[in-house]
């Protein structure tokens, strides 16, 4: 027709833009260190818990051989412990402080002396500076959070209860706070006799966790004495 104007020449299918070689092996090598890290997490955590398994094992032998339920069965609270009370002998054997039961979340563990890497790689540690069940002041355990990811869980009035060679002690949760890790104010040594619990925070981020959960209880069971 004259005067129509020509139809656009059809342009040429674009060429797909290549990723420059560079950034192909940098998201190969990203991807290669994120597998190796979680390799090397899964494999401490499988070391972690088996060193967790044979401290918890000897645990239950100790409580066996003392006449005390082993594998943290719970003593009513209203009943004698089964042997008379002995002297408070604060001191590790076979590697063992006490043990740590939470009946809420079905939690059991034998607790080492120290909160250095070492020993919270396989579980709870007992803060070295701090008292012993039954003793005045404040008994501190902490643990990595992979090992308690269900202590938030934990609200006013729940129940822990420390097991040692020389009877129970059950503690009364009293509340709970996030802090920064230098925080040492939750970790006062005197005061009426209690006990703190300190994990990282969020549970959930592993090593990557930047604050600290705390959880306050008081002692409940025996009567606490007076400090």
């Amino acid at each position: 027709m004259i005067g129509a104007r020509p139809y656009p020449a059809a342009r040429p299918p674009a060429t797909p833009r290549r990723r420059p070689r560079a950034r192909r092996w940098l998201g190969r090598f990203l991807v290669a260190i994120g597998l190796l890290l979680i390799g090397a997490f899964a494999g401490d955590m499988g070391v972690g818990l088996y060193q967790e398994n044979q401290l918890n094992r000897t645990w239950d032998s100790q409580r066996a051989a003392l006449g005390r339920p082993p594998d943290g069965a719970p003593l009513r609270a209203d009943a004698p412990d089964p042997l008379p009370r002995p002297a408070i002998d604060p001191r590790p054997v076979d590697g063992v402080d006490f043990a740590i039961t939470v009946p809420k979340i079905g939690y059991h563990a034998a607790v080492q002396e120290g909160t250095d890497l070492k020993v919270l790689a396989s579980g709870p540690g007992h803060y070295s500076e701090l008292s012993w069940p039954g003793q005045p002041g404040n008994v501190g355990v902490a643990a990595h959070n992979v090992y308690w990811i269900r202590f938030d869980d934990l609200q006013a009035g729940d129940q822990v209860k420390l097991e040692t060679r020389w009877g129970d002690y059950t503690y009364e949760v009293t509340g709970k706070t996030i802090v920064n890790p230098d925080d040492r104010t939750v970790l006062l040594k005197g005061g009426p006799q209690r006990l703190t619990l300190t994990t990282c925070w969020p549970l959930w981020a592993g090593a990557f966790a930047g604050q600290r959960l705390v959880i306050f209880t008081k002692q409940v069971d025996p009567a606490p004495t007076a400090s």
